[in-house]
């Protein structure tokens, strides 16, 4: 494990390894993009890291909790494009967490892929047993653990799973250069798309 990430920066990263598994990936000096970056905590590591990092967020609430941790965000909605970011401008662009809320998830993706050498995409996998427990037996939309929220207040306009994403990048082209799934505590390696909560691909074009 990458010494910079973890106990070096005093960081207990125990209930989100796809966090410590996205900082590990990421090397000092490189150029970071976080779309929805949220509070920041991301971006916070990898700044204490010595990454280059900015975020665009369109919540002022999050962007405050930034500025208050002297992170570079941009106000802004990925949903209105990424039209002013010069193609490969970016060593990462992340999604951590935020595809799966976007009007048009697969033109966002091929815009990072257009500005990043290599994109990051963490999501919900919809595909978890749980969740597919919670459908077979009460026939409504699953709240879960997972996903704690009813239809009509979700933040999320997308449901996919692991597979759902392996498909998309397939009939896409896009090459997958690292997969890993995770629950709360560690990486899940044995039926992922079964067992797994979140779901982390690395792609490029």
């Amino acid at each position: 494990m990458n010494i910079h990430t973890n106990e070096a920066l005093g960081l207990d990263l125990k209930n989100r390894p796809d966090i410590s598994y996205i900082a590990n990936l990421i090397k000092p000096g490189e150029r970071v993009l976080d779309l929805g970056c949220g509070y920041g905590e991301l971006m916070l590591i990898l700044k204490n890291k010595g990454v280059r990092v900015q975020g665009i967020e369109k919540d002022d609430k999050c962007i405050i909790q930034c500025v208050k941790k002297s992170l570079y965000v941009h106000h802004g909605d990925i949903d209105d494009g990424l039209k002013h970011h010069l193609d490969h401008s970016f060593d990462f662009v992340i999604l951590n967490q935020t595809i799966q809320q976007t009007l048009n998830p697969g033109e966002i993706i091929k815009e990072c892929l257009r500005i990043g050498k290599q994109v990051i995409i963490v999501f919900p996998n919809f595909s978890h047993w749980q969740i597919r427990s919670s459908i077979l037996l009460s026939g409504k939309t699953p709240v879960t653990d997972l996903m704690p929220f009813h239809w009509y207040d979700t933040p999320n306009l997308h449901y996919l799973s692991g597979q759902d994403f392996e498909d998309f990048c397939d009939f896409e082209r896009i090459k997958v250069l690292h997969r890993a799934f995770f629950n709360r505590t560690r990486q899940i390696k044995l039926f992922p798309n079964l067992f797994a909560t979140l779901a982390l691909f690395v792609i490029r074009a």
